[in-house]
C-alpha cells in the first residue's frame, strides 16, 4: 500500500489506518455493542496482513479494553515496525462513562497506563483526544512535548481541533497531526482546518469516512432497531444523520441518497464504503483515512479504497447526490 509522511515527523503511513473505537467493547458509554476479544485480535492481524502499517486506538475505547488487544494482536504479529498511535483526555467517571478532562497531570498518568498495556518502550504518535478543558489545552501540549524528550513518545499530535485551537497551539510547538472527523457527511473540515494543516504541513489522521457506518450501504428502515442497546449510535438523539432516520420522511432521504451512492459506486467497481474511504483520501492534505473493523473480512473490503483515487466524474456525481440529499432533509 501507498504509504505516506505524517507532517513533520519521520513516520510513514499507510492510505489506510486501522481503527480500533469499536473493539473497545459496548459498556463505557461511547461503545458500539459487545465485542470479542479474539475477533478484536484477528481483526488487528487481518489489517497488517492487508499492508495497513498503522494502528490508531485510544485508552478512552473500553477505558483499556482496545489498547490491550493490540497489544495481544501485536505480540502474535511478531513485528516491530507497525506503527502505533493512542490519545489521552477522556477519562472515566465513577459510572464508568466518559469524561472529556486534560491536564499535565492526568496525561502523565494516562501515558504511563498506555505504555504498560501497550506492552511497548514509547508510543510513535501520541494524541490529545479532545481540547476540553480549553484552559488547559496549551499546559497539556506542552507536557506531550515534555513526554516527548523523556522518550516516551515519538510524535504528539492533536484530535478534534479547530483553526483556533491550532492557531494557539503552532507558536508552542509546530502541530504534527491533527486528528479530525470527515466524510461525505462532515464537511465542515473543508472551511479552515484543511486549508490551515496544508499550510502547515500539519498532517491529517481523518476518522470516520463511512461515518459511523452509515456509509457503508446497509442501513435500512430497521437498521436503527436492530443496533444492540449498548451500542451508542442507538441514543444518540442528536447524532445530525441518525436524528434524521428517526423520521419517515428522513429515512426515505437517507435511504434515496444511499441508493445513489450504490449507483455510483457500481458504475466504478466500488462499494460504498469503498466510495466513502477514497472520497476522504481525495484531498491531498489528508495523509490516511482511519477505517474500523470488529471481525476478520470487514477490513479486506475497504482496504482496497486506497487503491485507486476517486475519478473526477464520481467526484462531480457524489456532490449531485449530496445536494439532492440535503435537499430532501430540508423537505423532511
Amino acid at each position: 500500500m501507498k504509504l505516506s509522511k505524517l507532517g513533520n515527523s519521520d513516520l510513514m503511513l499507510s492510505r489506510v489506518g486501522m481503527g480500533t473505537w469499536a473493539i473497545g467493547g459496548g459498556d463505557w458509554g461511547m461503545g458500539w455493542g459487545d465485542q470479542d476479544e479474539k475477533e478484536s485480535v484477528l481483526a488487528i492481524i487481518e489489517a497488517l496482513e492487508q499492508g495497513i502499517n498503522w494502528i490508531d486506538t485510544a485508552h478512552a475505547y473500553g477505558f483499556g479494553v482496545s489498547e490491550e488487544a493490540v497489544s495481544k494482536a501485536l505480540r502474535e504479529w511478531k513485528a516491530d515496525e507497525i506503527i502505533v498511535a493512542t490519545k489521552c483526555g477522556v477519562l472515566p467517571q465513577e459510572d464508568g462513562k466518559p469524561r472529556r478532562f486534560i491536564s499535565s497531570v492526568t496525561i502523565r498518568e494516562e501515558v504511563e497506563g498506555s505504555l504498560r498495556r501497550l506492552g511497548r518502550d514509547w508510543i510513535d504518535l501520541y494524541q490529545i483526544h479532545w481540547p476540553e478543558p480549553a484552559e488547559n489545552l496549551a499546559e497539556s501540549w506542552e507536557t506531550l512535548q515534555e513526554l516527548r524528550r523523556e522518550g516516551k513518545i515519538r510524535w504528539a499530535g492533536v484530535c478534534n481541533c479547530w483553526k483556533e485551537e491550532l492557531d494557539q497551539l503552532d507558536p508552542i510547538e509546530p502541530v504534527t497531526s491533527n486528528q479530525p472527523m470527515y466524510s461525505m457527511l462532515a464537511r465542515e473540515i473543508e472551511e479552515e482546518v484543511l486549508p490551515w494543516c496544508g499550510a502547515k504541513g500539519t498532517g491529517l489522521l481523518v476518522y470516520s469516512p463511512m461515518h459511523s457506518g452509515l456509509l457503508t450501504g446497509k442501513v435500512s428502515r430497521k437498521w436503527l432497531d436492530e443496533l444492540p442497546d449498548n451500542d451508542w449510535r442507538k441514543h444518540k438523539t442528536d447524532h445530525p444523520v441518525v436524528s434524521h432516520l428517526q423520521t419517515e420522511e428522513g429515512m426515505k432521504a437517507f435511504l434515496d441518497f444511499q441508493e445513489a451512492l450504490n449507483s455510483i459506486a457500481l458504475a466504478n467497481g466500488r462499494t460504498i464504503g469503498q466510495l466513502a474511504v477514497a472520497w476522504a483520501l481525495r484531498r491531498e492534505e489528508v495523509t490516511s483515512a482511519i477505517v474500523g473493523a470488529r471481525r476478520p473480512g470487514q477490513i479486506i473490503e475497504t482496504v482496497r479504497a486506497a487503491e485507486r483515487n476517486l475519478t473526477d466524474e464520481e467526484e462531480s456525481a457524489i456532490a449531485k447526490a449530496l445536494l439532492d440529499f440535503e435537499k430532501g432533509k430540508e423537505n423532511a
